[in-house]
């Protein structure tokens, strides 16, 4: 990074946030931060009061035109607003000007969910009963079950689980309770037992690699995209795909979007109505059933 007062402040800011943010988090903000500190840097900005808003729009502006997607611009958007208010309890300015700039819209990217029978084969596919096979499956069937995110089936810890339930935190820290299906419990059931000689003594993680320490994120997503592969479907599978498939398969069962809200902890229901789908047919059906000026009279008009 450029040795300039605004990338000492950057490097500030990324001091402060790295106490309380995950390293994830301080990385993604590094790269965004960056790239201003080089769009400043050509244009021989150095001082941390000359970042008023249009600046920062041409920066934006800039980075929309050189290709970056909808999404990682705004992610660099966010990145600029709390450096902004980093700066100003410096003292370094008046003001958030970030607050003038629009977010950029995001496309709504919606994954597609397995088909229900096609899911359902692949989980009943038999595999070869070794440790590993049955601690994939148990995670196949706890995604699948309980709609959890890949982090949260990842941080899960022995006392999470109970007979019908697992607690997780979800994004923002956010504690819930989500129930266990027949048979994932099952699954969960012959992987603990079989936990038992894998996993290191002092290691509380409910799924363990061969090493007996905990599952990575990468190690998970590996696993499913080779058991897709192994079991004959014929799709790429990941976590949240899984999870939006349990979203959806639930949404056309049960037409309770709150329930599935508070399934997926979504703090927002148009969160929830971005992962998860009705087709137009269910959803006309459910209107004409429902709306009490959709009713058809007796005569048929």
């Amino acid at each position: 990074m450029p040795n300039t007062p605004i990338a000492e402040q950057v490097d500030g800011y990324l001091a402060a946030l790295a106490a309380h943010a995950s390293p994830a988090t301080v990385a993604a903000y590094r790269q965004d931060l960056a790239a201003l500190c080089r769009f400043t840097q050509q244009r021989g900005i150095t001082e941390p009061s000359a970042l008023d808003a249009t600046l920062l729009r041409a920066f934006l502006g800039a980075e929309r035109s050189r290709g970056l997607a909808s999404r990682s611009l705004a992610r660099r958007r966010a990145a600029l607003s709390r450096f902004a208010d980093y700066l100003v309890k410096q003292g370094e300015l008046a003001d958030n000007p970030v607050s003038l700039l629009r977010t950029p819209k995001q496309p709504s990217h919606l994954p597609r969910p397995v088909d229900v029978d096609a899911l359902a084969r692949f989980l009943d596919t038999p595999h070869d009963g070794s440790p590993l096979a049955i601690r994939d499956q148990a995670m196949l069937e706890l995604f699948y079950s309980s709609g959890l995110r890949l982090a949260e089936l990842a941080a899960l810890d022995l006392p999470h689980l109970t007979a019908n339930h697992v607690r997780v935190i979800g994004k923002g820290s956010k504690p819930r309770q989500v129930p266990v299906g027949r048979r994932a419990h099952q699954a969960l059931t012959a992987w603990l037992t079989c936990r038992r000689g894998l996993a290191v003594e002092s290691e509380v993680a409910l799924f363990v690699g061969q090493r007996g320490a905990r599952l990575g994120h990468r190690a998970i997503q590996k696993r499913l995209a080779q058991l897709s592969m192994v079991r004959g479907l014929p799709e790429h599978l990941h976590p949240h795909r899984l999870r939006h498939s349990f979203a959806s398969h639930l949404l056309e069962s049960s037409q309770d979007l709150r329930a599935v809200q508070e399934l997926l902890g979504h703090a927002n229901l148009s969160t929830t109505q971005v992962y998860t789908r009705l087709d137009w047919q269910q959803l006309a059906e459910s209107y004409d059933a429902a709306h009490p000026r959709a009713k058809r009279r007796p005569d048929g008009s």
